[in-house]
């Protein structure tokens, strides 16, 4: 029997964690929530649940498992956070949005943006799986992307004239990439209408998927199957 893993989706609003894609407990988070904050409510919501290892999916950088910037919509003192002493077991943490990337993987080359409070991005590919920044690209206005395709430009655009530009920056983003196809993820793509060709939607439940590969270990050599980069 294969070991548990419960997976951690950290939200700014909501911490998700899931045993299954279907069985999930939940907590608030917010902008005042601390690492210690998120460890106590950690231990209340699992004292009944029974796993091995931990998946983390977190709203910020994260570089070889460790966070290297603090997130925007939650509270201060995560950079270099240790989640396996804190939490009592083997835990492995990545990006949120790599971590749903890594989940809705089938085949080929692979862009995932996540539309969200702002873009979460990652790129798959034979394995690998690098997490990317485009929310801080550059676009117009001297603005970042973000700023567009995030909560804020809903907000400021409108419904119809952010589904535009969502397709416009997908289809650019997707050639810029040589992608072969592109998931659309985050809480927004429910408003997204019609999809292009080489464009499908995502499933949250994705994340759960992601975070179990986080421990696939390829069964010859021994090593992890995937190379987050």
């Amino acid at each position: 029997m294969k070991p548990s893993v419960l997976v951690v989706d950290i939200g700014g609003t909501q911490v998700k964690l899931l045993m299954s894609a279907k069985d999930k407990l939940k907590f608030d988070s917010g902008p005042g929530m601390t690492p210690r904050d998120f460890v106590r409510r950690f231990h209340e919501t699992t004292a009944e649940l029974k796993f091995a290892t931990v998946s983390i999916g977190f709203p910020s950088v994260v570089r070889k498992g460790k966070i290297v910037k603090d997130p925007k919509n939650l509270g201060k003192g995560w950079v270099g956070f240790n989640f396996s002493r804190a939490l009592k077991k083997p835990t492995r943490v990545i990006n949120d949005a790599a971590m749903q990337a890594l989940g809705s993987h089938i085949r080929g080359r692979m862009l995932f943006l996540g539309l969200g409070t702002g873009l979460g991005a990652a790129l798959v590919w034979s394995k690998n799986l690098l997490p990317l920044e485009l929310g801080d690209l550059p676009y117009r206005d001297h603005r970042k992307i973000e700023d567009w395709l995030g909560i804020n430009g809903l907000e400021r655009l409108g419904e119809k004239a952010w589904r535009e530009e969502v397709l416009y920056c997908v289809t650019q983003l997707k050639l810029s990439f040589v992608a072969d196809t592109v998931v659309l993820g985050g809480g927004n793509v429910k408003k997204m209408k019609h999809l292009p060709r080489g464009v499908k939607r995502g499933d949250n439940r994705n994340a759960f998927l992601g975070g179990r590969r986080l421990w696939e270990i390829d069964r010859k050599t021994g090593i992890p199957r995937w190379r987050i980069l």
